[in-house]
């Protein structure tokens, strides 16, 4: 993963330990305040958001903790690999893409980031600029010309 992806995992992490779960806590105290907790929608739901919090927290410490960050300014080279960015060109419409390879937790197609794992990166894996690449996406097979490999 990049260290961008990782300190975004750091900062939700946080903000679910320090914010969210004193939030929660306060909440199922104020419904059990209220009295029978056999009949109380308030208590229930708060129970359940803690449940998700909780979940949500674990599963974020356990993939902070097997996380391998690369310093992606720290790479070079004309071969696109993980962390790269590459700008492609469509073959049939001209239109031209930028996509960041990134870890599958960080990936966010609308931020032009892709993951790792994705078809279209997988493709781009091991190839330089000028190759051109044919991937099977939603809209077909596509083929795309690597016009563009940058770092950082």
């Amino acid at each position: 993963m990049t260290a961008a992806g990782y300190a975004a995992l750091e900062k939700e992490l946080k903000q679910r330990q320090q914010v969210e779960r004193p939030r929660i806590i306060t909440a199922i105290s104020e419904a059990r305040a209220h009295g029978d907790l056999s009949e109380n929608a308030e208590y229930h739901a708060a129970k359940e958001q803690q449940s998700l919090n909780e979940g949500r927290i674990a599963e974020l410490e356990d993939k902070l903790s097997r996380a391998e960050v690369i310093d992606v300014s720290k790479l070079s080279g004309d071969v696109v690999k993980f962390g790269a960015t590459v700008t492609l060109v469509d073959e049939d419409t001209e239109e031209e893409k930028v996509w960041q390879i990134v870890g599958d937790s960080e990936a966010d197609a609308k931020a032009g980031r892709i993951s790792i794992s994705s078809p279209m990166a997988r493709a781009l894996i091991g190839k330089q600029k000028g190759a051109t690449v044919e991937v099977v996406t939603p809209k077909g097979a596509r083929s795309f010309e690597i016009v563009g490999v940058r770092w950082g």
